[in-house]
């Protein structure tokens, strides 16, 4: 494998033995061997690689070994995941590396079946591969002696740090790593595993929680080869019918991932392949386990097929080696553009590849802001949401449901210091759950109280547990078999003759709806069906929306193939923009007969700087409504008058414009999940500070401003 004396042969014998002659490693990569020193040495480190870089057995391997070497007991290892279908792909792997040392992995998620949860509290093993809202399911169960369960913690892996990091999770996650620390006694090693991203110092730094700057810590991050060019190629089709035809002819004999960003867009492309007899499989959210892994399980075996999948398959999941991606549409960030780019090009002799397939002018313009930005080697940092007080709100309930009782100012403490919310608002925070009666006082301690128990008792606590919402579904099933769930407004909304719907890529009668037990029954059917989910548009970065403003400029994305097609929509694209793009200004231009201020800033920044010209000359405004990459505005609205309150907002709230509060409607707050636990006061600031980008709408506002509406003189 490797000279004497080089990292490889710090690990233990026998998995060098299996590393060698099981798996035929000739050697480790660079990722694996140069993780090996500091996680035998017991640093925090976040391990980055591109998909199918290694990064499991990168941390594995190490920690075995000093699982071995130590004589660890009990469960020392964490390894967690943000999917089920995650965990469930990679327990034979785990499994397999542990068991060459006599120890065991288990899985432990929503769908583990009781016998396998009481086995693993019997014969705890020494790895245990979960999520987050698993983990606090056992911290508060009544039925498990949680100190005896995780004791002997030692080390958490993190798989996907960033997708965690990104939302909620991650901060409930890092409460619950908190929390667990505790029990241990110890300060748990932390490693987190990570594709491509902008500011890995900063996400290793997020992952360290409270220990940040008292524990030793490392980013691997090996170069990674850059001498091969991905094969990128990006087309304009116009709508699902035309992005079936055009599959059905693509690449033909080879496996094809296909991803889309819409449940819907992902079922109607599925119905239109088959019916072009092209052998297809779909895997979303909203599919039942059973479904999706017999669909996974079929497409990694076949050849000449295609699977049609959001962005569960995102992640690394492992479907077999992949010969094509294809996007519809385009993502909404470079680093998930990487991550699916990166489930290509595993095989020798292969490369990555990547086709863009726009449905609408607006999938195509991100699409190309996406490539320009990728050829430009940009990749956004990982930033958690600001101001995560409603978690706190929720670990105060949680770790009272763990101890019996809490004294709220300790468990205040470390709130504090992780970053959850300040000593002041968690101080408002607990009067506010004490006044509404979600926690009670005795004797000084803190216990769940009778709003709690109303509110959230049900089924264990369950709802509690989970950071994230969940939009209300119907389960659809054929007989006995569950094949998915589907939106109620997709059951209730008027039809002619039998309502069919789409599930799975295939057309069902519904025959009965038993709204009490939320089920829907079905039947297979030949006619066309529909299908419909509940989703908020995703807000562009700043950086896209610039970046798509440069492409309409004339920016193109280098390495990039467009399609005869492709070349003749930028171009009609650029000529209905050219009056409202500017290279360094903004515009105020009409589209649609509708006066719009051009600012490319993203729907955060223009969130800002709507609310700066509604609260200096609200009557420029149109119904206060923004989007991407403009400002509504009135239909007298003139750039002078835009100018004018622009500099009033930043004499009024200062310079970086940080004193400007969005305007939050009752539905965005309804959406914040256990937005009850905190003073409205609290819940407002919270959604505000998620809905700004205040660096990118003072940008803005510092920039001149053209007026290009026709009476403009």
């Amino acid at each position: 494998m490797t000279a004497g004396g080089q990292p490889f042969d710090r690990l233990h014998p026998v998995l060098q033995h299996h590393i060698v002659n099981t798996l035929g490693w000739s050697e480790l990569r660079p990722l694996q061997s140069e993780a090996i020193e500091p996680l035998l040495a017991g640093s925090d480190a976040v391990l980055l690689a591109p998909t199918a870089g290694g990064k499991t057995e990168a941390a594995m391997f190490p920690l075995l070994t000093r699982m071995e070497s130590d004589q660890w007991e009990g469960l020392s290892v964490l390894y967690v995941c943000p999917l089920k279908a995650l965990l469930n792909n990679l327990q034979p792997r785990l499994e397999t590396y542990a068991g060459w040392l006599g120890r065991a992995a288990h899985t432990r998620h929503g769908d583990t079946t009781t016998g396998a949860r009481r086995r693993q509290v019997l014969e705890r093993p020494s790895i245990l591969l979960t999520t987050p809202e698993s983990l606090e399911a056992m911290l508060v169960s009544p039925l498990l002696d949680v100190p005896r369960m995780f004791g002997e913690l030692r080390v958490v892996v993190v798989d996907e740090v960033h997708a965690f990091a990104r939302d909620d999770r991650g901060w409930h996650m890092l409460a619950v790593l908190e929390r667990l620390a505790t029990l241990a006694d110890r300060p748990l090693q932390r490693v987190g595993l990570s594709a491509t991203v902008g500011n890995p110092e900063e996400l290793l730094g997020w992952l360290q929680g409270r220990a940040l700057r008292s524990r030793p810590a490392t980013v691997v991050a090996p170069p990674v080869e850059t001498n091969v060019v991905p094969e990128l190629a990006l087309d304009f089709v116009g709508n699902v019918g035309n992005a079936a035809a055009v599959l059905a002819q693509m690449y033909l004999g080879q496996k094809r991932l296909v991803f889309a960003d819409s449940r819907r867009t992902v079922e109607d492309l599925a119905v239109r392949l088959r019916e072009r007899q092209v052998e297809t499989f779909v895997s979303h959210s909203s599919l039942s386990l059973d479904e999706r892994r017999r669909a996974e399980a079929a497409f990694s075996e076949a050849r000449n097929c295609v699977i049609v999948s959001t962005s569960t398959l995102e992640l690394g999941i492992d479907v077999g080696d992949l010969d094509r991606v294809i996007q519809i549409g385009a993502p909404n960030s470079v680093s998930s553009l990487l991550q699916r780019l990166g489930r290509t090009g595993r095989r020798p002799g292969t490369t990555r590849n990547m086709t863009f397939l726009a449905l609408d002018d607006a999938e195509f313009a991100r699409a190309a802001g996406l490539l320009l930005l990728l050829s430009e080697g940009f990749v956004e940092a990982v930033v958690p949401p600001p101001e995560p007080r409603h978690v706190a709100a929720q670990q105060f309930l949680g770790t009272a449901l763990q101890k019996g009782h809490i004294d709220v100012d300790l468990e205040s403490t470390w709130m504090a210091d992780l970053g959850l919310a300040t000593a002041d608002e968690l101080a408002h925070i607990k009067q506010w759950l004490l006044d509404t009666g979600h926690l009670d006082v005795d004797s000084g301690l803190a216990f769940v109280g009778p709003t709690a128990e109303r509110r959230y008792g049900s089924r264990n606590f369950m709802e509690l547990l989970a950071i994230f919402t969940a939009a209300p579904e119907v389960t659809v099933l054929h007989g006995r078999t569950e094949i998915g769930s589907v939106d109620p407004m997709l059951l209730t909304a008027k039809t002619d003759g039998p309502r069919v719907i789409t599930l799975a890529g295939r057309p069902w009668q519904v025959t009965h709806v038993d709204w009490k037990r939320r089920r829907a029954y079905v039947e297979p059917s030949d006619s066309h069906g529909k299908s419909k989910w509940s989703g908020d548009p995703q807000p562009y970065s700043f950086e896209l929306s610039d970046a798509i403003r440069r492409v309409l400029l004339g920016a193109d994305p280098s390495r990039t193939e467009l399609s005869r097609r492709a070349v003749e929509r930028l171009t009609s694209l650029r000529e209905t923009f050219d009056t409202r793009v500017s290279h360094n200004s903004t515009v105020i231009a009409e589209e649609r007969s509708r006066l719009r201020w051009w600012t490319f800033a993203g729907a955060r920044a223009n969130a800002v700087l709507t609310a700066a010209i509604g609260q200096t000359a609200p009557d420029l405004l149109d119904e206060w409504t923004f989007s991407n990459l403009n400002v509504s505005l009135r239909s007298d609205a003139t750039a002078v008058a835009v100018r004018a309150a622009m500099r009033e907002a930043r004499s009024r709230f200062g310079d970086d414009l940080t004193g400007v509060v969005p305007e939050i409607s009752p539905q965005a707050l309804k959406k914040l999940k256990f937005s009850e636990l905190l003073p409205p006061h609290l819940a407002l600031q919270t959604l505000a500070a998620r809905g700004a980008d205040w660096q990118g709408a003072a940008s803005v506002a510092r920039k001149r401003i053209e007026d290009a509406t026709p009476t403009a003189k």
